[in-house]
């Protein structure tokens, strides 16, 4: 082995093909499945013990994964992405988590039926396109079309969210 190769070189094994993407896929899931009961108006808490033996009982889902101590790197890219979500935004945590979770449940089936991932991410970047295209032609309703009191009502929610509210 000649110098570079053994600077170069990691210790461990390189695992590749279906299998892993399957096991990515298990692991988003089973990250998704955690949160997915707290969804919604109706969501259901959770507690969590942790190694001290303090707990907590929540249904947000930032809150969750964050408490969660998560191994696999699949996993880890969805609780980083409910991080982000919940520094950026301040909500929809669960929700970006659930739909990233399915997204790549549906690549999975698709990579199975010899569909080639390029294909895949540029399929899901049209699809995005379009959904904002909908949202801004039959969605988006003009400022003046609402109302005094619809606006108001939208800035009580705005301002009464965890990120604001506080």
């Amino acid at each position: 082995m000649s110098a570079v190769q053994s600077l170069l070189s990691v210790a461990g094994q390189r695992i590749s093909g279906q299998n892993v993407r399957t096991q990515n896929v298990m692991a988003a899931s089973a990250i998704a499945n955690v949160v997915k009961s707290s969804l919604g108006p109706i969501g259901l808490d959770k507690m969590l013990v942790d190694d001290i033996g303090d707990v907590t009982i929540t249904n947000d889902g930032a809150t969750i994964l964050s408490l969660l101590e998560v191994e696999h790197p699949a996993a880890k890219v969805l609780v980083d992405l409910a991080q982000l979500q919940d520094k950026e935004v301040g909500d929809g945590t669960t929700s970006v988590v659930i739909i990233a979770a399915e997204l790549l449940k549906n690549a999975d089936e698709l990579v199975q039926n010899k569909i080639h991932p390029t294909s895949i991410i540029s399929g899901y970047r049209l699809a995005c396109k379009e959904a904002v295209k909908y949202i801004q032609e039959n969605l988006c309703l003009s400022v003046d079309d609402l109302g005094k009191d619809s606006i108001i009502n939208a800035a009580k929610t705005s301002l009464s969210s965890k990120l604001i509210g506080s």
